[in-house]
C-alpha cells in the first residue's frame, strides 16, 4: 500500500542513495481513520505521492514511465 510499504522503501532507497522512481498509478491504497474520521483512499495516496515527490523520488503515471523504454 502507498502509505506502508512504497513510502517505507522508497524513503528508505533515497536515504540509501538510491534513485527512486515510483509509478503511482501502479500502486494503491485504502481508506484510513484518524481522529474520527475517514480519510478517502485517493486522498491517503495523493498525500503520500506528494511527500515522496518532493524530495524522495520521481513519481510518473504508468503511461509517461513507459515512453522512456
Amino acid at each position: 500500500m502507498s502509505h506502508m510499504c512504497i513510502d517505507a522503501t522508497v524513503r528508505a532507497a533515497a536515504d540509501l542513495g538510491f534513485t527512486c522512481t515510483v509509478v503511482q498509478d501502479a500502486c494503491t491504497t485504502r481508506d484510513l481513520e484518524f481522529a474520527g474520521r475517514t480519510i478517502a483512499a485517493a486522498d491517503v495516496h495523493g498525500a503520500f505521492m506528494a511527500a515522496l515527490g518532493a524530495a524522495y523520488a520521481r513519481v510518473l503515471r504508468g503511461e509517461v514511465y513507459l515512453e522512456d523504454f
